[in-house]
């Protein structure tokens, strides 16, 4: 066999505990080392993604202990697909982030590379596990990390933007302890097959409380309104590619969280309905709050949060289509969000607020990160022949599907917002003219640095012009999703277990 989905959590953790002690014996190795093992798990989480879509879905079964008793992970189509697109980001972001800034010395870039480690497999984590408990432990670790990260500068606003990220992950945490607590006790378990499989027994009142309490303490995580408010000073203040890693990581965990729950765990009436209704709102509150921002990264960040309220629009169909154009979307996010925050943060790397006024005429001095910039604008906002394109139109044609013309309607006028406000600065990178008194010090990107651009730009036009690519995997992962009884049936009866 190709390797155990256990190694995609314990290698990195183990990695993150020996980095102090292998920069020991040498200094480099606190950047070398992280590579390495996201490699490594970018490579595992692929093939394994490759086995179970050709064989079934693998279920591992920890020390011995049969579910829904003991601890199993789930690598099935759709927990594989989100893991490998979070380990393959993981190393994206590690490429990115090797002598990002030249100035960061050992000990910085020593809790860097640690936190980055953890935040890369607590993600995982919160994908693969199969029990409520174990992915509350997987969130606690993720806050931890971003928490940190966010914080990295050591600045007033950076701390002040972890505090506020650390009392809305401590109200996340308190939810979710308590909704675990509510269903253990009415049901005795926390294996989350075993719950999909009872939750029929379970008291109306308590069920309903236990998902509300869920939805509090996972939109806080997935970004949903009114819940965000942490988000856009915690993208705003944390570094460039960490920034990147919470779009394209921490908040697709945070989703697939919230959609398990809503998908798998509960069969409460109109649970789907309530995804489409706070995903316009997210998606409508945070793309007009975009067009009124200043500061580049805070633009992202709202429009990020805007991506996230249409991809539970998507989930909110509550059709195949639907969920296949939900997964499409969170794909394209996945690739072009961080693009957009990589060549961004290069665009604005010497400006001390950020500000999109400040990148007037840098397309002539920053011709390659300036194109990558615009590529990810005019991929994010939809435009053929690019990414984004399909996964758009895949929304609304399942949203046509079901007659669900306001949604297009919506729809669509939010997308015009959208161009406006990243054709805005696009605008100012090409067509104003470079003043060397308001515009900002070009600062041009390091090798590694356009490697990993260039890798994220080439699957956005991959993926443009030949979206059959992906589209085969999107069509397994939303079926596995959708096919409840199969997910329980796996789990319980323990399915495939691979060992080493």
């Amino acid at each position: 066999m190709v390797g155990s989905p256990v190694l995609l959590i314990a290698i990195p953790l183990l990695a993150a505990f020996l980095i102090p002690l292998l920069g020991m014996i040498w200094k480099e190795l606190v950047r070398i080392i992280p590579g390495l093992v996201l490699a490594y798990m970018m490579i595992l989480s692929a093939s394994l993604l490759y086995y179970v879509l050709e064989n079934g879905p693998i279920i591992e079964v920890l020390a011995g202990w049969r579910p829904p008793i003991g601890i199993n992970l789930v690598f099935s189509p759709f927990t594989g697909f989100l893991a490998t697109i979070m380990t393959f980001l993981g190393f994206i972001v590690w490429l990115y982030s090797y002598r990002f800034k030249r100035n960061v010395e050992f000990e910085p870039s020593k809790k860097y590379f640690i936190f980055l480690m953890m935040l890369v497999a607590g993600s995982v984590g919160i994908v693969l596990t199969g029990d409520i408990f174990n992915q509350f432990v997987f969130i606690e670790i993720v806050g931890i990390s971003a928490y940190a990260l966010t914080a990295f500068y050591t600045g007033r606003n950076a701390a002040e933007a972890s505090f506020k990220y650390l009392l809305m992950g401590s109200l996340s945490a308190s939810a979710l302890l308590i909704a675990i607590a509510i269903i253990y006790s009415q049901l005795g378990t926390l294996n989350m097959a075993d719950i999909a499989d009872n939750i029929h027994l379970m008291d109306p009142r308590f069920k309903v409380i236990a998902m509300i309490l869920f939805i509090v303490g996972l939109g806080i995580e997935a970004e949903i309104f009114p819940l965000n408010g942490w988000a856009p000073d915690a993208y705003t203040e944390a570094p460039g590619p960490i920034g990147a890693a919470f779009a394209g990581i921490v908040v697709k965990a945070g989703v697939y969280a919230m959609v398990r729950m809503v998908f798998t765990l509960f069969d409460v009436s109109g649970a789907v309905d309530f995804l489409l209704i706070i995903g316009l709102i997210t998606l409508i509150i945070a793309e007009t709050t975009a067009l009124r921002q200043e500061q580049l990264k805070r633009m992202l960040a709202y429009s990020s949060i805007g991506q996230m309220g249409l991809v539970f629009v998507a989930f909110g169909i509550g059709t195949t289509e639907g969920i296949f154009a939900a997964l499409f979307l969170m794909l394209n996010h996945a690739i072009i969000k961080p693009l957009l925050f990589f060549s961004g943060s290069y665009l604005v790397f010497n400006s001390k607020d950020k500000k999109i006024s400040e990148m007037n005429g840098l397309g002539k001095y920053m011709p390659m990160t300036a194109a990558f910039f615009a590529l990810g604008s005019f991929a994010i906002v939809g435009l053929p022949p690019f990414a984004g394109f399909w996964s758009k139109l895949s929304i609304l044609t399942a949203a046509a599907n079901e007659g669900m013309l306001l949604i297009i309607a919506l729809i669509l006028m939010v997308s015009v917002v959208e161009i406006v406000y990243y054709f805005r600065v696009v605008n100012r990178i090409y067509f104003f003219k470079f003043d060397k008194v308001t515009s900002v010090v070009p600062h041009k990107p390091r090798i590694n640095a356009v490697i990993a651009m260039a890798v994220l730009g080439i699957l956005i036009l991959v993926i443009g012009f030949y979206p059959d690519a992906v589209t085969g995997v999107l069509h397994q992962a939303s079926d596995d999703l959708q096919n409840t009884q199969q997910y329980i049936n796996n789990v319980l009866s323990v399915g495939q277990t691979l060992t080493n």
